[in-house]
């Protein structure tokens, strides 16, 4: 995986908040996800933009629509 020369960190952001929130791993949200753990630690450190495939896996293991994830990376967009 390559880091993305554009990085959109809000949307990893609200990720970590809702993942943190709900008291999940990195390690059990990236299962979910089916994606590796460092992929997801890029997507939340803002370094690498995940597909929207993995937008809506992550949303998924989230528990959360991908409408509710957007509104909450909204409140990190600057």
């Amino acid at each position: 995986m390559r880091r993305s020369k554009d990085p959109q960190p809000a949307i990893g952001a609200a990720i970590r908040q809702l993942r943190s929130k709900r008291e999940l791993t990195q390690e059990t949200l990236a299962q979910e996800a089916g994606i590796t753990v460092g992929h997801l630690s890029m997507i939340e450190r803002g370094l690498a933009n995940p597909t929207w495939g993995t937008v809506t896996t992550i949303a998924k293991g989230l528990g959360v629509s991908v409408v509710d994830l957007a509104k909450v990376a909204e409140k990190f967009e600057g």
